[in-house]
C-alpha cells in the first residue's frame, strides 16, 4: 500500500478560511471508493475541497494560534510541511480599505459602518503588545488611513467627502473637503496628498487644503485604493462590474497607464520594504494577496477569504484585513514545505 507524502504547499501564507493547495504523491489512495484524505493544520482537521493523487486543496481551519503551523496528512511520511498562518489581532471591525502601521509598530484600524452611521469609535489603536483602545471618535464612515511623512495619521470619510489630520491625542482637524466619495489616500515623498473619489477622480491636495483633479479612472463599485510607489508613481485599484479589472500607475503629470489587467476585484494596495507591490484580490475562488512583479506577472503569496486591505511595517512584517478582522504576520523567514 502506498504512503502519502507532501512535497509542497502553495501559497505558504494564509488566514483562516484561506484555500491552500497541497502537492505530493499518493495523497489519495489509488483504490476504488477511496475517501478524502485527512489533512490537519496545527492539529486541527481541515475541510478538503478537492483531492487527487497529486493535488489536494484544503481550507485553513479557524481556532489556530497563528505563526509557523505544521501541515500533516494522515498516514503520511517524510518531513513535516509548514505554512505561516496569520494571527488575529483585532476583530469586530469594519474595514473598507487597508489598515495603517506607524513607525513604532502600532496598528490602526477602523469601524467604518454603513453609510451615514455614527459609530461609537471611528479608529482603534492596537499597540505592539496587543492592547487595543479607542483612538478617534466622531468621524462618520472613517474609510482610509495613511500616515503623512511628518508622522500624522490622516483619515478619510466617504460620507462627508473630507480628509482629517489626527493629533496624538485622537483629536482631529479638517485637511480638505468636497472630495466626493473620498476613499483611498497616499502621500508622495514630497508630502503631497492624493485622494481617490470613488466616482472616478483622483485629487491632488495642496498644503493649503485646496484640491484639484489630478487623474481620472473608471468609477468604482467599492472604493479607490491608492499607494505611492518607490518608482515615484501613484498606483491605484478601483473594482468595477467588469470581469477583469486593472491596477493602474499614474505618473507625476496625471497620465494613467495599466500595469496589470489580470485581477477580478483588486482592492487594497501596499509596497513592501523592498519596493514590491502587493495587491489584495477579493474575487471568490482566488481571493488572497498577490505580489505584482515589475514585469506585470502576479504570484499568489497569501490565501484568505473576504480580504480588503494590506499594510507593511518597517520591520518586514505586515497585516492583512478582512472587513471584520485584522491578521498579523511577523517578520520571519519564509516558511518551507
Amino acid at each position: 500500500m502506498s504512503v502519502p507524502r507532501i512535497s509542497s504547499i502553495h501559497p505558504l501564507r494564509a488566514v483562516e478560511g484561506g484555500r491552500v493547495t497541497i502537492e505530493g504523491d499518493d495523497l489519495v489512495p489509488d483504490e476504488a471508493g477511496a475517501s478524502l484524505p485527512i489533512i490537519t493544520m496545527g492539529g486541527v482537521q481541515t475541510r478538503v475541497v478537492f483531492a487527487s493523487r497529486r493535488v489536494v486543496s484544503a481550507l485553513v481551519p479557524s481556532g489556530l494560534n497563528g505563526g509557523r503551523t505544521p501541515v500533516r496528512i494522515d498516514g503520511g511520511s517524510g518531513e513535516t510541511a509548514f505554512i505561516d498562518v496569520g494571527r488575529a489581532v483585532a476583530t469586530g471591525l469594519h474595514q473598507v480599505d487597508s489598515p495603517a502601521i506607524d513607525g513604532e509598530g502600532t496598528l490602526f484600524v477602523t469601524y467604518s459602518g454603513t453609510r451615514g452611521e455614527r459609530a461609537p469609535v471611528s479608529v482603534f489603536r492596537i499597540r505592539s503588545d496587543g492592547y487595543r483602545e479607542p483612538f478617534v471618535t466622531g468621524i462618520t464612515n472613517a474609510t482610509s488611513l495613511v500616515f503623512a511623512p511628518d508622522g500624522h495619521l490622516h483619515v478619510s470619510s466617504r460620507f462627508e467627502g473630507t480628509v482629517y489630520r489626527v493629533a496624538d491625542d485622537g483629536s482631529f482637524e479638517v485637511v480638505a473637503t468636497d472630495l466626493g466619495v473620498a476613499c483611498g489616500m497616499a502621500f508622495s515623498a514630497d508630502g503631497t496628498l492624493y485622494v481617490g473619489d470613488r466616482s472616478g477622480t483622483v485629487f491632488r491636495v495642496a498644503t493649503s487644503g485646496h484640491a484639484t483633479a489630478f487623474a481620472t479612472l473608471p468609477a468604482s463599485i467599492a472604493a479607490f485604493h491608492l499607494a505611492w510607489g518607490h518608482d515615484d508613481g501613484l498606483y491605484a485599484s478601483a473594482p468595477t462590474l467588469s470581469p477583469y479589472d486593472r491596477v493602474y500607475r499614474i505618473d507625476r503629470t496625471g497620465r494613467v497607464e495599466p500595469v496589470s489587467s489580470t485581477f477580478g476585484r483588486p482592492q487594497g494596495l501596499a509596497f513592501d520594504t523592498h519596493g514590491v507591490l502587493h495587491v489584495v484580490e477579493a474575487l471568490a475562488g482566488v481571493s488572497g494577496v498577490y505580489r505584482l512583479d515589475r514585469d506585470g506577472n502576479r504570484n499568489c503569496v497569501l490565501a484568505g477569504p473576504r480580504l480588503v486591505g494590506i499594510t507593511f511595517d518597517s520591520f518586514g512584517g505586515f497585516v492583512v484585513a478582512s472587513s471584520e478582522t485584522a491578521y498579523q504576520f511577523d517578520a520571519t523567514r519564509r516558511p518551507s514545505a
